[in-house]
């Protein structure tokens, strides 16, 4: 008998980014035990190029996924909703208060002001911290 997999949505504002890797990471190295999703309370109209690009480097694929609002998972339980950008953690809808809550922050690497040598490092960087930060508080999960 199969066990069921634990839910996480990830939110953050725009979805193009933190939370597209977020969910990614966690369905690709995690998904025995776990299925993500991901929305965004103000989405963009597209997953920035570099984040697909940074997950390519490490053999995940998010070119197909699309930003999405919030409210497309309204109704919708989860073991627990993370936050990844400050402004969601704040403008987190109270629809989304069946699981439990919890704020990890990153910086927003499509925010980053430099060259795009310099911007795609920022990517990379992002990315290593959400691989590190949610792999581990999510294995160490107790609801």
């Amino acid at each position: 008998m199969a066990i069921a997999k634990k839910t996480v949505l990830f939110l953050c504002t725009g979805n193009s980014c933190r939370s597209q890797m977020a969910e990614g990471l966690v369905n690709g190295f995690l998904g025995e035990s776990w299925q993500a999703f991901s929305a965004g309370t103000n989405p963009a109209i597209q997953v920035h190029p570099l984040a697909i690009q940074v997950m390519h480097e490490i053999g995940l694929d998010i070119s197909q996924h699309t930003p999405k609002q919030a409210d497309y998972f309204m109704g919708q339980a989860f073991d627990v909703v993370i936050t990844v950008c400050d402004d969601a953690a704040e403008n987190c809808p109270i629809w989304l208060g069946q699981g439990r809550k919890q704020h990890i922050g990153f910086d927003d690497p499509a925010a980053f002001v430099g060259t795009p040598e310099e911007t795609l490092v920022a990517f990379r960087q992002v990315r290593d911290s959400i691989q590190e930060q949610i792999s581990q508080w999510l294995r160490n999960f107790n609801p």
